[in-house]
């Protein structure tokens, strides 16, 4: 008897009038469960028909939501890094066979086990750079929705990854588009990316009424539901500069190769544009369970629980040039694809310290990018940076935010 496999799948050949098929679970573990990234994994696991598991789970201070969350889908390892959270909290009956672990140690431990298959990095901000490295050292595959952890580290994180021989597929609805559209030709045919952007709340607003804008204000998204750094980052359109860096290291591009324009609908992600003059877009309701799923099946397809069109509605697309006064971040975005280096850290770091000063009413909307250009511009540019070094930075970037706001 002869024994084919292929992609999981084990089929026989021989005397058997049927053969026998046996799927392979692929074990998930999803950093950052608790959020919004972390939700939506788990509903794409639990709708996989069994196809995915997740065998682990963790989260920083979210601890209730965390035991819930165990209860419900019963992974084999429950991790809090928040040693002292942890500590403190009154955690419930776990179910047998769930072991709780605490500590950022005890993730790292945790995606370099073999059992592992798929790490989805979804922790939101530098915190996540740490359980990414050790996966892609461990040689996973990584579903990378932290964006910050290219921001940071780009040259690092992908050299270790071909290293490793890791794979490394974007979970953010942009960079899947462009992971998906950069399938339709080879790289020497490719003009450039165009990522798209909502423009958030405040797309047609002037310079005055941008400098009222509220915290309520800036959490209202007109399309998206996401944690409230990311919706800040949506209405100064920070993220978007941080994916620009994030698609110069992941799609090995130069800054040349990346545009933006602003596409209030959210319907197509981004774009393809070829040397031809073909533009590949790949299009789909707002909804992040579609790319979360596609990285975990990748490179196959399969039915889902995303959002569908419905062709019987009418709708339109609107595409409008990216206003780079209205929206400095962008300029910040492209200046840092440029130069690499130090950069990235600085700029992300910044960004995290001054939104947190807006969103604790230390600081007002339109200061946020002007103090990050701030810092970016004071801080000793390295071309060749370690990862200690990026990591200092980090921490001087926080700290010059916070004297700033302070005087």
């Amino acid at each position: 008897m002869n024994t084919l496999l292929s992609s999981g799948t084990q089929h026989t050949t021989g005397p058997e009038l049927f053969p026998v098929t046996t799927p392979r679970v692929t074990n998930v573990a999803v950093l950052g469960s608790t959020g919004s990234i972390g939700k939506s994994t788990l509903e794409v696991i639990a709708a996989s028909g069994g196809k995915l598991r997740a065998v682990a789970l963790s989260a920083h201070a979210s601890l209730a939501a965390l035991a819930g969350q165990a209860i419900e889908v019963q992974p084999r390892w429950l991790i809090a890094t928040d040693a002292a959270a942890a500590r403190a909290h009154a955690w419930p009956r776990l179910p047998a066979g769930v072991e709780l672990l605490v500590g950022a140690e005890s993730l790292e431990a945790t995606v370099s086990r073999p059992e592992v298959d798929i790490v989805v990095s979804a922790i939101v901000g530098s915190a996540g750079l740490r359980g990414t490295w050790a996966a892609l050292e461990a040689g996973k595959t990584v579903a990378l929705a932290n964006k910050e952890t290219l921001v940071m580290a780009g040259p690092l994180v992908t050299d270790l990854a071909r290293r490793r021989r890791a794979a490394l597929l974007p979970v953010d609805s942009e960079h899947s588009a462009v992971f998906q559209a950069l399938q339709a030709g080879r790289r020497c045919e490719l003009r450039r990316i165009v990522l798209t952007a909502s423009g958030g709340p405040f797309r047609n607003y002037t310079s005055d009424q941008l400098a009222g804008v509220t915290v309520a204000d800036a959490l209202a998204h007109p399309t998206w539901k996401m944690g409230p750094k990311i919706t800040v980052d949506s209405a100064t359109l920070m993220n978007k500069a941080l994916e620009i860096i994030e698609a110069r290291w992941l799609f090995d591009l130069t800054a040349d190769e990346i545009a933006v324009v602003i596409h209030p609908q959210s319907i197509v992600h981004s774009m393809v544009e070829f040397v031809d003059g073909s533009v590949i877009a790949q299009m789909s309701p707002p909804d992040m369970k579609l790319p979360i799923q596609y990285a975990l099946t990748w490179p196959e397809r399969t039915p889902g629980v995303a959002a569908r069109f419905d062709w019987t509605q009418a709708s339109r697309l609107e595409f409008h040039p990216a206003d780079a006064e209205r929206f400095p971040a962008l300029g910040l975005g492209m200046e840092c694809a440029r130069r690499g280096g130090t950069t990235g850290a600085v700029l992300n770091a910044a960004n995290e310290a001054a939104v947190a000063g807006f969103l604790n009413g230390s600081l007002k909307f339109n200061q946020i990018v002007p103090l990050c250009r701030s810092v970016l511009e004071a801080h000793h540019f390295d071309p060749r940076p370690t990862l200690d070094e990026l990591t200092r930075l980090d921490g001087w970037a926080r700290q010059e935010v916070s004297r700033c706001i302070g005087n």
